[in-house]
Formats: C-alpha cells, structure tokens, sequence
C-alpha cells in the first residue's frame, strides 16, 4: 500500500506493465483514476477490472502523447481537474536500434514522450497541488539513465527525467509536493519484446515483476528523489556512477558484443 493516500491520480502509458500495475495498486488504496494510454481497448478493459473491484471511479482518456493533439487532451484534462493530487508519468518505450541507424522522426517521438510530455503534464497539474499544498509526482526513468551502452536516445531522455525530477523536488520542496524519479531495472512486462529485446539469457535473479516495482515506489514516495528498486539495480547504478569503476563500464559498453545483445550497434 502507498505510504500516503491519494484521492486521485493520472496515470501515462496505464494499458500494460508498469502503468497498469500502478493503476492496480492505486485502485486497491481507494484512489480514482484518470488513465491514459494509445490503446484504448485495454483501458477500458483494465478500467472495467479495476470499477468491479474495487468500486473506484476512473475515467479515461486515450491519447498518443507522440502526437501534439493528445498530448494537449491530457494536458487539458489535468489543468481541468484540481483534485488530481497524483501525476505518473510512466509512458515511454525503447529504442530498437541505435541513433545512427534510426530514423528522426523517430528519435523525435522518443523525446515527445519521454520528455515533452513530462514537463508539460508536470506544469499543467502543478497549480493545483501547490494551491491545495499537497501533491506527489512520479516520473517512471530507468537504471539506464545511469548506463553508457542503453542507446543514446533512451539512455539520453532517461537521465533528463533524474536530473528534472531532482531539480524540481528543490524547487518544489516548501510547497508540499513531492517529486520521485523511479529508476527500474529489467522488469518483466512487454516491454522489452515491443523494443525487439531478446533478453532470455539473463539469468531470473536480474529481473523483476511489475508488482514489486510499483509497490517499492509507492512505499518510499516522499524519500529519497531517486528511487532504484532492488540490490541489483542499486549495485549497477553505483558502478555506473563511482569513479573507480565507470571506466570500466564504459569500456564494456563499447564491445561489439554488448551492442550487439542490446541491438544498439551501428
């Protein structure tokens, strides 16, 4: 169960993996919903579970917030309800080749997402909690923000949403709302499969579910900004950023053997 109660709460990307779970557990806390997602058959499905039960309003809005006109509907959405005491930007995807070889428009999209989307979701609902003076935000990144061989793409708009949440967490700190950058290691959802991840080699005790994730999240909002789920994760995200041993990351990041496996070699 979350640490604090929330009334309501936005959820991005709520049709599958880590979005959905956390419309799962925020449901079980009595939270309403409003979520969002491109596919709005699933949400209607996960809209449907979660009213029965659970008997919780919820609300959805279906948009592609690559696209300018849906990400300005749920824009609109936020500005329109103050009582959204809850913004998770969870919404993203992986790159499936390395920039060289993607295409613009496409690396573009990535940052619509990832970034774009972010920052005006987390100014529209803003006004709001800072005129109740309480409010959380969670900005779903990964350990790959920290990781010099995730694609500089993915890797790139990650480490924006660390260093955003950081940031605004200061800025924000005597207004009552907390901010978390959640930073998920490899987790078992679809995502990896829709990024054309071939991933079956890593051994289990890498990986997490969805459910453990959200649920670490929830537990220390309102802790540390940074919020890395699992020893793992924890060692690897150290490793990445103590200089003893960043070199040496760096180093293995650039064998073509672990471009290859991460399908970012051009």
């Amino acid at each position: 169960m979350p640490r604090t109660a929330f009334k309501r709460a936005l959820v991005t990307g709520a049709s599958a993996g880590i979005g959905a779970e956390y419309a799962r557990q925020l449901a079980a806390a009595g939270t309403d919903l409003v979520l969002t997602a491109r596919r709005l058959d699933r949400l209607e499905d996960l809209a449907a579970e979660l009213r029965a039960r659970h008997g919780v309003k919820i609300e959805v809005v279906p948009a592609d917030l690559s696209k300018d006109d849906g990400l300005s509907r749920v824009e609109k959405a936020l500005a329109a309800d103050p009582a959204i005491d809850l913004l998770v930007n969870n919404a993203g995807y992986g790159g499936r080749t390395g920039f060289l070889r993607g295409e613009t428009a496409d690396h573009l999209d990535m940052v619509r997402v990832h970034v774009d989307a972010a920052v005006r979701l987390t100014k529209a609902v803003l006004p709001g909690m800072i005129a109740r003076g309480r409010g959380a935000v969670i900005n779903v990144s990964s350990v790959a923000a920290f990781s010099p061989a995730s694609g500089a793409q993915y890797s790139g708009t990650k480490s924006f949403l660390v260093m955003f949440s950081e940031n605004l967490r200061t800025e924000l700190r005597s207004k009552g709302i907390v901010v978390q950058a959640l930073c998920p290691g490899l987790t078992h959802t679809e995502f990896h499969a829709a990024a054309r991840q071939d991933l079956s080699r890593v051994p289990e005790m890498f990986w997490r579910t969805a459910s453990y994730v959200v649920r670490v999240s929830l537990r220390r909002l309102g802790g540390r900004v940074v919020c890395i789920p699992g020893w793992e994760n924890k060692a690897a995200a150290f490793l990445m950023r103590c200089p003893l041993t960043a070199g040496l990351v760096r180093a293995a990041g650039r064998s073509r053997i672990v471009r290859e496996r991460s399908g970012k070699g051009d």
